[in-house]
């Protein structure tokens, strides 16, 4: 019987969520019966979120029992990047993300640092600097100081953000404009001395795209060549609804694999509302009018079972390569949560992730958990 297969058999409502992904409003799973991504997972790869300062100090009595339940590792949004860990030359924040590290001990997950080097969201000090010394010297202290803090308390580190455009070159970033290309290669250098037991990353999107991923693995290449610890690439998923470049995802997993590094989806999530660009350049942004937010009262069935669909074939070859893959996470918790309600336009209501609004699971997220049942 095809329930017996994917449910427990305690409620119709839970068979036929497991089985069609669809549940009619009133008939929510009881929570006891919704099943757990990380254990779904556990032979396979971490499932990550992204948290935000409410999660971690637990002010959501909901977020605070779905995401012990679901997650086994964890990535800040903002706390951790320069802007806010590093405000003032010489002053370092360290209240949120010291409580971040304790909230992963709390609850048995693991935590990736994020991020030491990124040209966006740098301290207005270090962005007026005109002096190279003065630079390299923020540079040098900003990660000996942050990773260093965080030695043997974190699993791994994004080392290096975005550092490369869209053709595969690098950006024009101030570091590359002070320090030149080799900041990549130093950045790791300075980390892996700060923290030898983290692994350490270069994360970035659209880096499955080929032109893109040509240059990244350039770029990891030379920091191997180099002597210098890197142990993975980060492709952050920021993909689109009907529009996820399946074939370019298989063959970056198979390409970086071959360099001998781990591949990690570090910022997953699934957009479902129109935009006239790809990527994730927060800098981008789209002039709003009405027919940029189509669903403000609820997603239309046909766009929920595609995203649906997207997430299960999403998942079906992360299964197929789970030997490569260290991390999937997804880039929030709930619909209410992601960035992708705030970019390109405000005040959007998205629905890219596996929960609703409520903390319910959506069809997407029975869709996935049935791709360990097949």
């Amino acid at each position: 019987m095809r329930y017996k297969l994917f449910c427990s058999p305690k409620t119709l409502a839970a068979a036929l969520l497991l089985v069609t992904g669809c549940v009619a409003p009133s008939k929510q799973v009881p929570a006891q019966q919704i099943p757990s991504l990380k254990d779904a997972f556990k032979n396979d790869f971490l499932i990550g979120t992204a948290l935000n300062v409410a999660h971690i100090q637990e002010r959501d009595q909901k977020a605070a029992v779905l995401i012990p339940k679901q997650f086994n590792a964890a990535t800040p949004e903002n706390i951790m990047k320069a802007e806010h860990i590093h405000p003032e030359w010489g002053r370092y924040d360290f209240d949120m993300p010291d409580k971040l590290v304790e909230y992963g001990k709390k609850n048995n997950i693991s935590i990736n640092a994020h991020t030491l080097i990124w040209h966006s969201q740098m301290p207005a000090f270090a962005r007026r600097m005109q002096s190279v010394d003065s630079f390299r010297t923020f540079f040098n202290e900003h990660i000996k100081t942050v990773a260093g803090r965080y030695k043997g308390k974190v699993q791994s580190w994004d080392v290096v953000n975005e550092a490369l455009n869209e053709d595969g070159t690098m950006r024009r970033s101030p570091f590359l404009q002070k320090l030149g290309p080799d900041f990549v290669t130093e950045a790791f250098r300075l980390a892996a001395a700060a923290d030898p037991q983290a692994q350490l990353y270069y994360n970035d999107y659209n880096n499955e795209q080929p032109a893109k991923r040509a240059g990244c693995i350039a770029l990891i290449k030379k920091v191997q060549d180099a002597g210098v610890k890197i142990d993975g690439v980060g492709i952050q998923g920021h993909w689109h609804v009907g529009r996820v470049p399946f074939q370019h995802i298989e063959e970056s997993i198979e390409q970086y694999a071959a360099l001998g590094i781990k591949v990690a989806f570090t910022e997953l999530d699934i957009e479902v509302l129109p935009r006239n660009f790809q990527g994730a350049d927060v800098n981008q942004r789209m002039q709003d009018n009405p027919g940029l937010n189509p669903y403000k009262d609820g997603l239309p069935d046909s766009v929920q079972q595609q995203l649906a669909k997207d997430y299960q074939q999403l998942f079906e070859l992360f299964l197929k390569h789970k030997d490569k893959i260290s991390r999937v996470t997804f880039w929030g918790v709930t619909d209410g949560d992601s960035w992708l309600n705030g970019w390109p336009v405000r005040g959007r209501t998205n629905y890219p992730l596996l929960f609703d609004r409520n903390y319910e699971p959506k069809p997407a997220f029975y869709k996935v958990v049935a791709t360990k049942r097949k």
